[in-house]
Parts: C-alpha cells; structure tokens; sequence
C-alpha cells in the first residue's frame, strides 16, 4: 500500500476566499476583533465565534453579515468574535489548506494547566485575549467548516443541554457528541463552565460542509440566524426548515498521528462506516482497526501531520 494513496487529494473548487476583514479589528471591548451590543433587555449573552481555525472561511461569512447588517438583539446580548485572525491572515492560495493554525490548534488550548501556563504561541496569546469572552457568554456558537465536501453537522460535549440546543435550532441533522475526555485537549465549547455538567446554557459547534464552499458559507450564516432567533434575539428566519428527526454518534477514541507512515487502508473523506475488527487504517505498523460494528469515523485528516488528529472514532446512538 502507497503512503499517500489512501489520501483523498484536495480537489474542491474555492468558491469562497479570504477577504480583507482589518476593518473590523477595533470592535467596542477592547478586544481586537469582538463586538458586542446589549439589548439593555434581560435576556442571554450569545456569543458567535468565528475563525477558530483559519481557513474555515464560513464562520467569517457569517459573522461580517451579522455585523453589516446591523443585527442587534431585541433581548440579552450579542457578542460576535474573530478569534484566530492571524492564521486566517496568513492564507496562502497556492496552500490553502495550511493556515488553519500557526502553532497550537486553537480549539484545543481552552484548560487551565495550557492558559494559565508557560506556554506562548499565537494561538495561546489569543486565547487569553478571548478567555472573558467566553467567561461571559450563556450560549456558544463556535462555526467551523471540513475539509471535504461531506454533509454538516453539529459536535458538542455530551450534555442535554447541548444536544436540545442543536435540535431546537434544527439543521443539521448529524450530532456528534463527544463525551468528557474523550478527544485531545479542550476545546472552546467545553471551556470553563461550558464544560461542566449541570451549567446552564449551551455550546456548539456547527461544521457548516467544505472549507471553500459557497454552501458551506450560506449555511454557516443561516444557523447563525436560527441560532439567536432560538434564544429570542432576533425574529424568525422565514423559511426555516421544518424540524426533523437527527441521526446522532457518540465519539468513541480518536487516534493521533503519531508518524509520516500513517494512512488509511482506503480513500476515506467521512461519514464511512466499518464493522468490528476491520482495519482503517496503519501508522508506521501500528493497526487502527474499528472497535465495534457500525463504526463511522469523522474528519480524517487530509495528510499524515505528527501530533494532529488522524480520525475520529464514533458510532451511532
């Protein structure tokens, strides 16, 4: 078997591109790159956070639109948030594909030990930037955007309130819940009491389709819309989808590439599934095989990157 040939080579088109967003660095917090506007309303604090991760251009779509059409909450408070703008900067056309961070995975720094530590990093510096942010946010929407073309879908820590968050908003229709620990790091959505059983509000991660789709962007902003007008601060979408039912997966591992020798047995993009036993995939010798029948992974990697997630592991609920 190739190294490489059980990857899927990069063959979207790039529909939608970086744009100049400068203009919204000085927001009203004193903060680069947030905004926020109180209703003077009582009312939740939501926060929609684009640009966790550079190239997934759909969440900056979505917040400039709230933000250029002057969306303001009838109730409680919005706060809309550019969080990883210098790897977003960094954009290469020509490597389109290599400016989702810098360093550090900014949506897996969010403990204590990694925020209050001695680490440094672009990522690491912006986060504590960002940290009252979402210290002060009730409701989280963290938009992100796949590498490959496959269809959207929600992933939260494994709490009822987030899974009732992601329905009542409705599509999509695929959650992935990932239970405490369950994946490397901590993510922005499991950050301080977001992570916590028994919090009130909800965070979420809607992954809106490929990174450089033009659906990808119109849904990142339709979900942003039924978002708030769920928790009451905007009015309804027209048209909103009618509620459906959801088919949902619980994470089971993740495996982390640990050498240039892993790939797939197989071209996978996402959303295959393997019976218990079947091997998915090696790294350097070690076998990666699926734990139980029904296995479906999610978001394997596009190339064998040391320390990076290689694939998900879940299986439906």
């Amino acid at each position: 078997m190739s190294d490489t040939a059980s990857f899927v080579p990069d063959t979207a088109p790039l529909e939608v591109l970086p744009r100049d967003i400068s203009g919204y660095r000085k927001g009203n917090t004193g903060i680069d790159y947030v905004h926020r506007f109180a209703s003077g309303r009582p009312g939740p604090h939501v926060l929609v956070n684009a640009l966790t991760h550079g190239n997934e251009i759909c969440g900056m779509v979505a917040a400039t639109h709230l933000l250029d059409h002057g969306v303001r909450p009838k109730i409680g408070t919005l706060t809309v948030s550019f969080a990883n703008v210098e790897a977003y900067e960094a954009f290469d056309i020509g490597r389109p594909y290599e400016n989702r961070q810098l360093v550090h995975n900014l949506n897996r720094i969010w403990s204590t030990a990694m925020l209050d530590g001695p680490g440094q990093s672009p990522e690491l510096r912006r986060a504590r930037e960002l940290r009252p942010v979402l210290d002060a946010a009730d409701h989280v929407l963290d938009i992100h955007s796949t590498r490959a073309p496959v269809q959207p879908f929600w992933v939260y820590p494994e709490f009822d309130r987030n899974a009732a968050l992601a329905s009542a908003v409705g599509h999509p229709l695929v959650h992935l819940a990932m239970p405490a620990g369950g994946a490397p790091g901590t993510g922005v959505t499991a950050y301080g009491r977001h992570g916590e059983p028994g919090a009130g509000g909800g965070a979420v991660v809607v992954e809106c389709g490929q990174h450089f789709s033009q659906s990808a962007a119109d849904l990142a902003t339709d979900v942003t819309l039924r978002f708030l007008a769920h928790l009451g601060l905007v009015d309804a979408v027209p048209g909103a989808p009618a509620p459906a039912p959801a088919r949902r997966f619980r994470l089971l591992g993740v495996h982390m590439v640990k050498t240039e020798g892993f790939a797939f047995v197989r071209p996978v993009v996402g959303f295959e599934t393997f019976r218990k036993g079947e091997l998915i995939a090696l790294d350097a010798g070690e076998e990666i095989r699926a734990p139980c029948d029904d296995c479906t992974i999610f978001m394997p990697t596009r190339a064998a990157v040391v320390g990076r997630e290689g694939v998900y592991l879940t299986v439906a609920i």
